[in-house]
Formats: C-alpha cells, structure tokens, sequence
C-alpha cells in the first residue's frame, strides 16, 4: 500500500501545468458590443434559460442600432462581429412550447412590437440565439442572448 507522501506526490503531479491552454477556442462565441448601462432594467430582471443539451442562461443585450427597422441577418451578424453563418428563426420555431414568454415578452416591452429572432452558428456544435427589438427612441437593439449546444 502507498504512504500518504506517495499520493501527495501524485496529486501534485496530476495538478500541474500542462501548458496547455482552456481558453475557448477562438470563433466559439460572438462578442457581442454591449454595456450594462444600455440594457433596460426589464431584461436584467430575466432570469431563464435555454433547453439544450447545454442549458445556459439568457443574457441581457444591447446594441447600437440607429436605422428604423432590425437588421437583415448578415447587418446583425456584422454588428456583434460574427463571421459565420447567420439566419431569422420564427418566433414559433423557437419557442413552440411557449416556454420563453417571459423572454420574449420582456424584449417586446424593452423595444417594441416586433421581435425577431437570429441564430448564430458558432461551431458545428454550437449556436447562439438573440431574441431581440428595435427601440428606435433610443437608437439600440434590445433583447436576451443564449448559448445552445445542438448536436
């Protein structure tokens, strides 16, 4: 049987550095240009996630957008820095179930009557979903972001 000074060592050895880095891989997430001081206090009050096979919380944002309608799918993609495939899901499509009401809900009153919905594909794995509206007073896009994991 082994000594405890044996299994320290072990455990020492195991937790070293490999030099082998855990940031996420560039690509793996969209930045999006946002400030806590942007997003109405509605959306901030969301707490909800998205059902995937990697359950994330949605996330309040908010974009500078000074045109009088939402952005095709390649604007939207081009205003968060995203470089790969976007498109429009129908609000029926996304939440069949009715499960993001709330979410949706909160974005409608955050900007105005008409939602719409982009999916990001970040990976071949991964994808991101922006339920947002235009609130054209104050020349932004509003809405909730969140991280899915489709396989």
């Amino acid at each position: 049987m082994s000594s405890d000074a044996d299994y320290a060592a072990f455990l020492d050895k195991a937790n070293q550095d490999t030099g082998i880095s855990t940031a996420p891989a560039k690509g793996d997430s969209a930045t999006t240009k946002t400030s806590s001081t942007d997003i109405p206090q509605n959306l901030q009050e969301v707490e909800q996630y998205y059902v995937s096979e990697a359950d994330e919380p949605f996330e309040p944002m908010s974009l500078k957008w000074d045109r009088n309608s939402l952005p095709s799918d390649d604007e939207f993609a081009g205003l968060i820095g995203h470089s790969g495939e976007a498109s429009t899901v129908e609000i029926k499509d996304f939440d069949p179930q009715g499960q993001y009401k709330d979410v949706i809900a909160a974005v409608k009153a955050a900007g105005g009557h008409e939602v719409k919905v982009y999916r990001l594909q970040i990976s071949k794995t991964r994808a991101e979903y922006y339920v947002v509206a235009l609130n054209s007073k104050a020349s932004k896009i509003v809405g909730m972001k969140a991280k899915a994991v489709e396989t």
